[in-house]
């Protein structure tokens, strides 16, 4: 990603509060780690995500999708927005009992198209690789993977794609919990982010 986007999607994080740095949080990976980024703290406002969609919008370009999808649930507001940006219709695809699936009669919309497949954070990559398998057995031709930030060091065969692009690359520490240097140190887990709450829970069961 270009330094200017890239600088300015930091600065619009730091905007929304969405980066948080020494706290103790646990990812939906089930990992630990002290620092989480909140996209939650993005969405609400419309004039962020659009310019960051732009940005996305414009790293995606060159490989000329004719349709974008996203995961739900964030991925469809990136999805609604990028595609926006490009002319594009925007679609979905959401859980079922087998994985993700394009439903509503969006696969009608990817079968035989070039499909742009966006995602907010990427951590393990698991939602967009399983978004990016749905477009393809909807018949779909994925020509590329696009997100807001990729702090896990996902790559683009990690996800199955031909091309990976993400606005900021973020490294940020993940201990296993039986081995977090911040719950052995007793530092209080964060319950307003991540899977904090349910961590505490399931702990709280088992002891």
């Amino acid at each position: 990603m270009s330094g200017t986007a890239a600088d300015r999607a930091r600065a619009i994080l730091a905007e929304a509060r969405a980066m948080i740095t020494g706290s103790h949080v646990v990812y939906t990976s089930g990992k630990h780690g002290s620092a989480y980024v909140n996209k939650d703290a993005v969405y609400p406002s419309t004039a962020r995500v659009a310019e960051l969609c732009r940005f996305l919008a414009d790293a995606a370009a060159p490989h000329r999708p004719e349709v974008v999808c996203g995961p739900a649930m964030g991925g469809i507001i990136l999805a609604q927005w990028t595609g926006h940006h490009l002319g594009l219709p925007a679609v979905y695809a959401e859980k079922t009992a087998g994985g993700m699936a394009l439903r509503r009669g969006y696969d009608k919309l990817v079968a035989g198209r070039r499909v742009l497949v966006v995602e907010d954070i990427l951590n393990t990559g698991g939602s967009i690789r399983e978004t990016i398998a749905a477009v393809r057995e909807a018949g779909g031709e994925v020509v590329a993977a696009a997100a807001l930030v990729n702090r896990g060091a996902v790559t683009a065969a990690d996800v199955g794609a031909p091309q990976l692009v993400a606005l900021l690359d973020v490294a940020l520490d993940a201990w296993d919990a039986d081995v977090c240097p911040l719950c052995r140190d007793g530092v209080p887990v964060n319950t307003d982010v991540g899977k904090g709450r349910e961590f505490l829970t399931q702990h709280a069961k088992r002891g």
